[in-house]
C-alpha cells in the first residue's frame, strides 16, 4: 500500500490549494479515503472523508464551506481542494486509507 500526497506549498490567507494523494497497492475504490491534518504542538486531526463512490463526504466544522473532498478511482487518487486558506490551516496534510497513511505535504498560509 502506498499513498503519495503533493500539492502543499505556501499560500497567502484567503487563497487556494489542492492537494492530491495518488494511491496504490490495493483496491483504491473499495475504501473511503480521508484527509487529516497535524499542526505544530497539537493532535493529527480529521479534516475530510469520502465514500467509496464520492457519494457522500463528511467535514470537519473548521473547513466546512471552504474545503472539497473528492476522489477520481479511474485515477485512484483523491484530491482535498482548499479555498479561503487561513493562518490555522498551517498544518502537515496528511491521506488515509486502507490502514495506511501517507508521508504528508506541508501547507503553510502565511501574509
Amino acid at each position: 500500500v502506498q499513498l503519495v500526497e503533493s500539492g502543499g506549498g505556501l499560500v497567502q490567507p484567503g487563497g487556494s490549494l489542492r492537494l492530491s494523494c495518488a494511491a496504490s497497492g490495493f483496491s483504491f475504490r473499495s475504501y473511503f479515503m480521508s484527509w487529516y491534518r497535524q499542526a505544530p504542538g497539537k493532535e493529527r486531526e480529521l479534516v475530510a472523508l469520502i465514500t467509496t463512490a464520492g457519494g457522500s463526504t463528511t467535514y470537519a466544522d473548521s473547513v466546512k464551506g471552504r474545503f472539497t473532498i473528492s476522489r477520481d478511482n479511474a485515477k485512484n487518487t483523491v484530491y482535498l481542494q482548499m479555498n479561503s486558506l487561513k493562518a490555522e490551516d498551517t498544518a502537515v496534510y496528511y491521506c488515509y486509507g486502507s490502514g495506511a497513511w501517507g508521508q504528508g505535504t506541508q501547507v503553510t498560509v502565511s501574509s
